[in-house]
């Protein structure tokens, strides 16, 4: 039965991946925003809301560190594996407004919980300060927001009608939220026979479960030469899950830490492989994640994975 739900879990990831870009670069031709700005927004928010379902479901059932684990396994991974993978396939062009505003509030924001959860727990009025902060992001990069990655040429074609972009939108959405669901369940299913702890279920099986979306929506972004809203995607789903999937659940009930390895290794994992985004982007080639990019996080990504089991 896990198998079973491992894999319909994964075709409806797919399926809801491709249907939700769809929906996203509607949105940006029908509304002329740029492209990043919909991947930061309504793509990372739709393939971010498995990790707000499972950390809330997660605190509230007393399980505070799969709800923790949840969401740092999840940003360690979309840097170190979506994003490794997405480089590898084909390089992505970034221009100085990623530097300037995009990996600094991305930085920002690890920082800020990094500063919350130090004492070992976040409480509700440190939640509200974390979505407070993404709403004022939200405002500056709809008002502001310039793009930030240099796209290649293509044909984009027509918006869909507003219908079918909301249908896509919604069926994409829940693809997704469902999809992750049904994978999770499956994982979680699989760990718990082998007898694994809570805190490495969190920040491998749930978190890759999790991260599957944003994979899912990048690689498709991609393929389909839509860079700005593979990245964009990427530090937005960060961003969410700090800031609105940690923000609401300690809003709800109070999340204590109660592994310490997750604050003596996995945060400063996390903290690292963020931080390291910028100097990649400069070195060797100026603004430029290529392929060996890519091979360097996924290698960061598969050695951490290693440590922790």
């Amino acid at each position: 039965m896990s198998i079973v739900l491992l894999v319909i879990g994964l075709v409806f990831l797919i399926v809801g991946g491709d249907l939700l870009l769809k929906a996203a670069v509607s949105i940006s031709l029908k509304l002329n925003i740029p492209k990043i700005v919909i991947g930061m927004t309504v793509v990372s928010f739709a393939t971010s809301a498995p990790e707000l379902i499972v950390s809330v479901q997660s605190a509230l059932r007393g399980a505070p560190d799969l709800a923790l684990g949840n969401v740092v396994g999840s940003n360690i991974a979309n840097l170190g594996l979506v994003l490794g993978i997405t480089v590898i396939l084909s390089p992505i062009l970034v221009t100085k407004n990623f530097y300037r505003f995009d990996w600094p509030i991305m930085m920002t924001a690890s920082l800020l919980f990094f500063g919350f959860i130090f004492d070992g727990v976040l409480v509700f009025w440190e939640g509200a300060m974390m979505l407070l902060l993404l709403l004022f992001t939200i405002l500056y990069l709809i008002k502001f927001q310039e793009k930030a990655v240099e796209e290649e040429p293509h044909e984009v074609g027509a918006p869909y009608s507003v219908f079918k972009t909301m249908v896509y939108l919604v069926i994409g959405s829940l693809g997704l939220a469902f999809g992750s669901q049904w994978l999770i369940d499956g994982a979680v299913s699989l760990s718990l026979q082998l007898g694994v702890s809570e805190r490495v279920i969190g920040v491998t099986m749930v978190s890759v479960g999790t991260s599957i979306p944003e994979l899912v929506a990048s690689v498709m972004a991609v393929l389909r030469k839509e860079k700005a809203i593979s990245i964009g995607n990427l530090v937005g789903s960060n961003l969410f899950n700090i800031l609105a999937v940690l923000g609401i659940s300690s809003m709800v009930i109070p999340i204590e830490v109660m592994d310490r390895t997750l604050l003596n290794f996995d945060i400063y994992v996390m903290l690292f492989i963020s931080f390291l985004i910028l100097p990649l982007v400069f070195i060797p080639n100026g603004l430029r994640l290529g392929w060996r990019d890519g091979i360097l996080l996924l290698a960061i990504y598969i050695g951490y994975i290693y440590m922790t089991v």
